[in-house]
């Protein structure tokens, strides 16, 4: 059996969460995979066969997507050539996450695509929404990567095919502490942007993971920081709380760490503002932009001690399992041979097995 496993590249929640699903299809067949984007500030520590451009959003500095960035350097000619020419009928199954260049080459060739993303998740009716109506933002996450079916991850299972989020590895095996510092990853703002108001709040210190600084250096009670994953890992296990967009991995990786949690959504970036519904149903505190007038906010969310309970069961094998046993088919006896070895192999269950042992 021959997988393509195709990621997308911009931010660093899919590669993040790749790190822990690639070991796992590795085991289960043969594997390639792909990424597109150019907006990704950490690697993955594994073979890639295909690096795409793709098309990726500009992330601006004052809490939105740059949109004519994002225009400029879409090169939409490229976009095409990349979609044509990837041998996606060469694989008895893509698995997307949220990548645009596997999905509409399988779409075009009528190949086997299953989203596996979180944007699977935020698109699902049962799932939180804004109280805005975001047209553009819909029609981007329905249309950006178009899948067969999808399976989605969330920060609550919200429906049939949604599940809690993927904790990586390095996160779940780690002992977090509670150092005097706090951890902030705010891509989408400049650092002049943050140590304007960061820089207020004086009986703080502040580790930032800029996205727009290749040194680091420290502005009084503001250390900023490049992005690595390592070091950002390090800082969030042992962090005081985390101050963050409202992505999805990170927020997901902070609870799990029982970090106190307050969240920006992203200007005109729909999923974030979904992400932002979900938290705020949990109590996480969500602010609508960082700017100084939201200052005694922050300082309230200093003082604060509040943990949002979570329970992240690390369910990752099963769900790829069940994937692969619904979407991948042999015939008759052989088929049966091949689950019946794989889970023995791996003594993993498929989710639909846990839910019987469970009386769902």
């Amino acid at each position: 059996m021959k997988i393509l496993y195709a990621i997308q590249g911009t931010g660093n929640g899919h590669l993040s969460r790749a790190r822990d699903i690639i070991p796992l299809l590795q085991q289960k067949a043969e594997l390639d995979v792909l990424v597109s984007g150019i907006q990704a500030d950490v690697d993955l520590p594994y073979e890639v066969k295909y690096r795409l451009r793709g098309l990726s959003f500009i992330f601006g500095k004052k809490g939105g997507i740059d949109i004519p960035a994002t225009i400029r350097k879409a090169r939409l000619a490229n976009l095409i050539r990349e979609i044509r020419s990837l041998p996606v009928e060469d694989y008895d199954l893509v698995l997307n996450d949220f990548e645009p260049v596997s999905a509409w080459a399988s779409k075009l060739k009528k190949v086997k695509c299953i989203g596996l993303s979180h944007q699977a998740a935020v698109i699902n009716p049962k799932s939180p929404k804004p109280n805005h109506i975001d047209i553009m933002g819909q029609l981007i996450l329905r249309n950006y990567a178009p899948v067969k079916q999808a399976y989605g991850f969330h920060f609550k299972s919200y429906n049939h095919h949604i599940y809690t989020p993927v904790i990586r590895s390095q996160i779940r095996e780690a002992v977090p502490t509670v150092q005097e510092y706090y951890t902030v990853y705010l891509p989408a703002y400049d650092d002049s942007e943050i140590l304007k108001v960061l820089g207020q709040i004086k009986n703080c210190q502040w580790q930032v993971f800029s996205k727009h600084s290749k040194e680091e250096y420290v502005n009084n009670n503001v250390h900023i920081k490049p992005v690595t994953n390592d070091a950002f890992i390090e800082s969030m296990i042992h962090c005081k709380g985390v101050l963050c967009g409202a992505g999805f991995e990170t927020p997901a990786e902070a609870l799990y760490l029982k970090k106190k949690l307050l969240v920006i959504p992203m200007k005109g970036q729909y999923e974030q503002h979904c992400n932002a519904a979900a938290l705020k149903n949990m109590e996480v505190p969500v602010l609508k932009s960082l700017h100084i007038k939201y200052l005694d906010f922050i300082k309230a969310w200093t003082k604060k001690n509040r943990i949002i309970a979570v329970r992240y069961e690390n369910e990752t094998e099963a769900i790829i399992n069940n994937i692969i046993s619904n979407h991948y088919h042999e015939t008759g006896a052989a088929a049966d041979k091949y689950y019946y070895n794989m889970r023995k192999k791996n003594n993993a269950p498929t989710i639909t097995e846990v839910l019987r042992e469970r009386g769902a």
